[in-house]
Parts: structure tokens; sequence; C-alpha cells
């Protein structure tokens, strides 16, 4: 299971210019130069509706290395200690979990949702993933998000 099989890294200069004023759009509105998404899009030139298309798909080299948080859901089995094992796992890895939301176990299954800070990963996302995956009574791990 190779999360990473979805993305490619491209040379700036092969890629439409839409997408490099999406991304300086997107400093202009963190680096608080512009407070409106109106203003910011205006500044780089593009439509709101093309900064809002890719605003969430392209990402720069520094956002995947400083900072970097997850969102991640897990299907259990109800058992005694699985989640405490999930724990041990993403520990391991050196994961640092933000916040856990646990719904109530219908049918034998709980979903787990986590929030996670990856930034000391000692491993790959997808490795992470795949020792999760790997563990006795985990049915289901999915990669909601990464920020």
């Amino acid at each position: 299971m190779n999360m990473l099989n979805d993305y490619l890294i491209v040379e700036k200069s092969a890629l439409p210019d839409y997408f490099i004023k999406v991304v300086e759009a997107r400093r202009l509105l963190e680096s608080g130069v512009y407070t409106q998404v109106i203003d910011a899009v205006n500044a780089a030139g593009i439509s709101r509706s093309t900064y809002y298309k890719y605003k969430d798909k392209i990402l720069e080299p520094s956002q995947l290395t400083v900072g970097r948080k997850a969102s991640l859901m897990l299907q259990l089995n109800h058992r005694a200690g699985m989640l405490s094992k999930v724990m041990g796992t993403l520990s391991d890895c050196n994961a640092n979990i933000l916040t856990i939301t646990q719904s109530l176990p219908i049918r034998g299954k709980a979903s787990i949702m986590l929030s996670i800070d990856l930034s000391q990963l000692n491993r790959g996302i997808d490795d992470m993933v795949d020792e999760l995956s790997g563990i006795e009574g985990v049915e289901q791990v999915r990669l909601l998000a990464l920020e």
C-alpha cells in the first residue's frame, strides 16, 4: 500500500503557470499580506475558482518536511488492547498523537480518527500505514489528509 503513488515531483517550468500562481496566492494569504482570498487571487492573477480547485492539491517541498500532520481513519475489531497496540505502533514510529476520536463499537467494529504530528517520524508515512495495517485486528487504515 503506497499512498505516495498518487504524487509526482515536477519541475515548476513544466507546469501550467496557474499552478505557480495558486502557490503565490496561498503564500500571500498565509503571510498576512492579504486576508481575503479575492485580494490574493487578484494579486496573483488567477480566478477564485482556480485557486479553490487547486489550493489543496499543490504542495511545496518545504511543506512536506516541516510540521507535517496527518489524519488517519482506522477500523478496529472491538477487542481489549486494540487501541493500545495502535498507539504503541505509532510511538515506535515516533509519531505524536494530537487527537483521538473513537466511535462506539457496532457489530464488533470501532472506528478511530487520529490526528498525528509526523515531524519526528523515523520512517516513511507509507511504512507507518503498512505497520498499522499489519496489526492483527486492524481491519482498515486510511490516510485521510496530509498537512
